[in-house]
């Protein structure tokens, strides 16, 4: 088991050192001069020339990488081109809302597609069934930011039941924050709700069709207990699987949901730094995604050990 996690953890190296040098390259070889695009049209040579040091532009791209990478591995991601505050201040402003977004997007999600794909399973090729396969289809199919402005019309304009946008931190109380990420997090919830609910449903009919579960069957165990720590648990690895993918696709959901919603998290701010071209916080955020999603990768390989002591690899 210990060698298992020590190779799993050496092989994020090698991407993440992929993953630094493209978002050092994102900004160097970018068509253009980026601190040209970032100084404006009205932009004198003097002006586009102090942008290059402020950047260390003006320097060789190998002195560049490794100044870069020091700072990186100190903690410091940069300084904000338009705001002047370093990027790590930014980023856990912004923070806690996209966590908590994706907290009850991922909570909702799961409480729901996991017994709609077990009930599937169960009743396969009944109307319970296509019911729940025909309920899959249509929240994969609708857009979040469609399922987001209807959610906001019925319950926000129309019933006056939650508030239109915004979000109350958890400083102001529990249920005031749950209540300003409900519509969210289901408009977000609704896609990954689809995609878990069918690996869940394939999954437990590959299972359902074993000669153990025909042996606990025919010894006359409940069918809840056949289904809960027969079935699923056996079906663990894949459903545990697409759920890993979906909080990895989470983040990149965030970022429309976020727009939608009004909400102050990192997927607000890295719209706005893309509009105001600011690169340093494009940069930081690009790496954060990218080591969280790598961190989750990693968490869900360990996570096979433990569902199934079979897979050693």
């Amino acid at each position: 088991m210990t060698a298992y996690i020590v190779r799993r953890l050496f092989a994020t190296i090698p991407v993440m050192a992929v993953v630094a040098v493209f978002v050092f390259l994102l900004l160097r070889l970018a068509p253009g001069d980026p601190a040209a695009l970032i100084a404006g049209d009205d932009a004198t040579s003097a002006d586009i020339a102090a942008i290059r040091m402020r950047l260390g532009l003006d320097q060789p791209i190998w002195t560049q990488f490794v100044i870069w990478l020091g700072n990186i591995a100190q903690g410091d991601l940069g300084v904000s081109i338009f705001s002047n505050l370093p990027v790590t201040t930014l980023i856990a402003q912004r923070l806690e809302p996209t966590l908590m977004l994706m907290l009850a997007t991922l909570i909702v999600a799961v409480t729901l597609a996991i017994p709609l794909g077990v009930c599937a399973a169960w009743k396969a090729r009944t109307w319970i069934d296509r019911l729940a396969m025909v309920i899959s289809v249509l929240g994969f199919a609708v857009p979040v930011f469609l399922a987001g402005y209807v959610l906001i019309y019925i319950f926000s304009i129309q019933l006056r039941w939650l508030p239109v946008q915004g979000y109350t931190s958890l400083d102001n109380g529990l249920w005031p924050c749950i209540r300003s990420l409900i519509l969210p997090a289901v408009a977000l919830g609704t896609t990954y709700m689809a995609l878990i609910a069918r690996i869940t449903r394939a999954s437990m009919l590959d299972v359902l069709s074993q000669d153990y579960i025909r042996t606990a069957n025919s010894k006359g165990l409940a069918t809840k207990r056949v289904l809960l720590l027969h079935a699923l648990k056996n079906a663990a690895v894949p459903i545990v699987t697409v759920i890993g993918i979906g909080i990895a696709l989470l983040i990149s959901g965030v970022v429309i949901t976020e727009t939608v919603f009004n909400i102050p998290g990192l997927g607000r701010l890295t719209v706005d730094a893309v509009l105001k071209r600011d690169y340093p916080i494009v940069q930081g955020l690009i790496l954060v995604f990218a080591a969280t999603k790598v961190l989750i990768n990693l968490m869900i390989d360990l996570s096979y050990a433990f569902l199934d002591p079979r897979i050693r690899y």
